[in-house]
This record gives structure tokens, C-alpha cells and sequence, in this order.
């Protein structure tokens, strides 16, 4: 089974496929996974691995062990494209999530000033004022939407919260507008004996219908890259890929694929 792979609060940099050199921020345990999601295609394995005993990193650590590494790299001449938080679980469930923010803000503006601060966000935390506010203030808020059909949404994704829907989240999501890029994982396969399929046509329309009401900057779609803990998911190929993204594209949306 795919277990937890950063095993500290600031890792990398590393290659992003989506957005270059990317120096990540892990506000998840260490020694553990905490997510409001329990995605069948998570990199980091299963919720049931649990919580570890680390617990969330503390702002003031955050901020330090950030400022460490952007001046040992400032110092080596090294080359830094942005700034990612994501990790072992949903960034924006830390409490101190909007001021954690605002500290690596101020550190990016003293050490890196062109470097672009994202965040890997996973949608469900956006009745919250706190998270909203910081992820208005980052160059690149990158939202979740797996599927803008609910019952296909809930077997990709598996949210805490029963009563969250895709139709709530677009609505949530629309209030950024351009503010946002809009995240979705293409894939089929099976999920404890159930077929798991958000590329067919109904779920393409109900996308770009949900793409049309949010009018996002851009919309990323991209498929599995590595090992997942649900071990029947298909890859979704980049043609494929490619072919989805012309049909919104030919509506005038922003696509990006990788």
C-alpha cells in the first residue's frame, strides 16, 4: 500500500510537471496523513495509515525552517519557480493556515521576489473566511474538482463531510472566478467492485458546465503519474487528454494539460 512520502515540513525543490522547480510545504504531520478527503488516486496512501503522533507543524517552525532553505538556496544561486504547499493532506485544515500565508508572502518577497507561491487545495474548506481570504492573497489557488456529478465525486474522492456535493463546491469555488485554477483528475478503473469513470460524455458535460459557471483562469487536467493506493485505476492518456481539453478549449476555456 502507498504510504505518506514527505517525511518533513519543507521538502524539495523538486520537479513539478505542472509548475516547475517547486520548493513544497507540508502542513500535514510529518510521521502521518491528515486529509478531509480520502482519494481513491492519493499519492500519499490511504487516511488509514493515520494521523501519526508528530502532529501539525507549529507557524512559527514553518516559517523558520522556510526561511532556512530559501536562503541556503539564494546563497547557491539556485533556480526557484514557486513555492507549493501540499504534502501529506489538505494544507488548508491548519489553523494557522492564513497566517502561515502571510509569512511566506514576506519570505518570498525577501529572498525570491518572481517566485509564485501555489497552493494545492482541495475544495473543502472554502466555507471557511480564514482559508478563503489566504488563498485570495497566493499567485496560483489551485481548487479540486474531480467531477461536477456528486455521486461520481464522492467515489473519486471520498470527502469527511457527507453532506459535501459538487454542486455546493462549484458555487463555493465560482466566488474566486479568475482568482482560481481549477484542478481535475481524469481517470477510470474500479473502487471496491464499483467502475469509477469521470471521462465519459455526461461527466465531460457536467465539467464544462461547472468550468462555464466558474470561469476559472485555467483548468489543469491532468491523470495518474505514480502508484496509487487503489491499485484498478487506469492512466488516462495524454492524447485522450488532449482530445477532453479541446471541447472545453472550443468554449473559450483555458486549458492546461499535463
Amino acid at each position: 500500500m502507498v504510504t505518506i512520502l514527505f517525511h518533513s515540513t519543507i521538502f524539495g525543490p523538486i520537479h513539478s510537471r505542472r509548475l516547475g522547480t517547486s520548493l513544497g510545504v507540508n502542513l500535514s504531520p510529518n510521521d502521518g496523513k491528515v486529509c478531509t478527503f480520502d482519494c481513491i488516486y492519493c499519492e500519499a496512501g490511504y487516511n488509514s495509515q493515520g494521523a501519526g503522533t508528530s502532529g501539525l507543524p507549529k507557524r512559527e517552525n514553518v516559517s523558520s525552517q522556510l526561511e532556512a532553505k530559501l536562503k541556503e538556496m539564494k546563497y547557491a544561486g539556485e533556480q526557484l519557480d514557486v513555492i507549493t504547499f501540499s504534502g501529506n493532506g489538505e494544507p488548508s485544515i491548519h489553523p494557522e493556515f492564513e497566517g502561515i500565508i502571510d509569512d511566506t508572502i514576506a519570505l518570498r518577497d525577501k529572498y525570491f521576489p518572481n517566485v509564485k507561491i501555489s497552493v494545492l487545495c482541495n475544495s473543502t474548506r472554502l466555507g471557511d473566511v480564514h482559508v478563503v481570504n489566504a488563498l485570495k492573497k497566493v499567485d496560483n489557488n489551485i481548487l479540486k474538482l474531480d467531477s461536477a456529478i456528486t455521486e461520481t465525486m464522492r467515489l473519486i474522492d471520498q470527502p469527511a463531510n457527507p453532506s459535501f456535493t459538487s454542486e455546493g463546491v462549484i458555487e463555493q469555488i465560482a466566488t474566486f472566478g479568475n482568482q482560481c485554477i481549477v484542478q481535475t483528475m481524469m481517470l477510470r478503473g474500479f473502487h471496491n467492485g464499483k467502475r469509477v469513470d469521470n471521462t465519459t460524455t455526461e461527466e465531460i458535460g457536467a465539467l464544462l458546465k461547472a468550468y462555464k459557471r466558474i470561469n476559472p483562469r485555467e483548468v489543469m487536467l491532468y491523470s495518474i503519474d505514480r502508484k496509487t493506493p487503489e491499485e484498478e485505476l487506469e492512466k488516462v492518456s495524454v492524447d485522450e487528454l488532449n482530445s477532453i481539453a479541446d471541447i472545453f478549449r472550443a468554449e473559450g476555456i483555458s486549458v492546461q494539460v499535463n
